[in-house]
């Protein structure tokens, strides 16, 4: 069971949301507007808030930038805008997965199901906390969710700690985006478009490119590793000591 919030204006969509959610054992509160939704978040704990782009009184997009500012509670947006450059601007405000409208409380459900699994701890096996996890310059603490790259720490979204950290944790070893999007987003189908919007951030956050990789690779048709960086050759002409 979830404490799930709905955003969204249209009371004959609302009304299909609750009714589905409560059905499926969820507790459910609603609202029809962008600040009713900062006032609920602020106020009572939510496992998950369902977002609709198509407010009356502040742009969905404004709405999830400013929950952003107060709670990490994952957020589904609900949108009938699909085109790319909409969804990676979503993914950028801070979404944890969308939907394209219509869809069917089926695809919700499933899309629930995944954002609650990765926004919930999972069992440590035999009881132990999670080792330290050092690559290069890189050191990741993932019981303390926290990383350092040479020493300073790395400000990464809930995502891009999970995206870092899984491929850490298998140094040189590449990884198919089938089994980043089944580990780290919980979800057996999807685009490519989610995982390269996250490793093009996290590039950007560990002071490299996908053109000058340093930690991570990517293997075009194959995948993506992460490695220690390889030492830089001398200049040319440099006088070995």
């Amino acid at each position: 069971m979830a404490h799930v919030l709905v955003v969204e204006d249209d009371q004959f969509v609302r009304s299909a949301l609750i009714r589905h959610l409560t059905g499926a054992a969820h507790t459910v509160r609603s609202v029809g507007t962008a600040l009713e939704a900062l006032r609920e978040v602020a106020h009572f704990r939510f496992d998950v808030v369902i977002l609709d782009l198509g407010l009356p009184d502040l742009d969905g997009s404004e709405a999830l930038k400013m929950l952003r500012g107060i709670t990490e509670v994952p957020v589904i947006v609900a949108t009938a805008r699909d085109e790319e450059s909409e969804i990676v601007r979503l993914l950028h405000a801070g979404a944890d997965d969308y939907l394209t409208k219509p869809f069917s409380v089926e695809v919700l459900s499933a899309r629930m199901a995944a954002v609650l699994r990765r926004s919930r701890p999972g069992p440590v096996s035999g009881g132990a906390p999670p080792r330290l996890i050092e690559v290069g310059g890189l050191a990741i603490d993932p019981l303390r969710r926290h990383a350092t790259l040479d020493g300073a720490e790395l400000d990464l979204t809930r995502r891009e700690f999970d995206l870092l950290t899984f491929l850490a944790g298998r140094p040189g070893v590449v990884v198919a985006r089938k089994e980043l999007l089944a580990e780290v987003w919980q979800q057996s189908y999807g685009d490519d478009q989610t995982i390269d919007v996250h490793l093009s951030w996290l590039r950007r956050k560990l002071g490299e490119s996908a053109a000058r990789p340093r930690y991570l690779h990517t293997l075009r048709g194959v995948g993506v590793k992460l490695e220690p960086p390889r030492a830089e050759p001398p200049p040319a002409g440099a006088v070995a000591r």
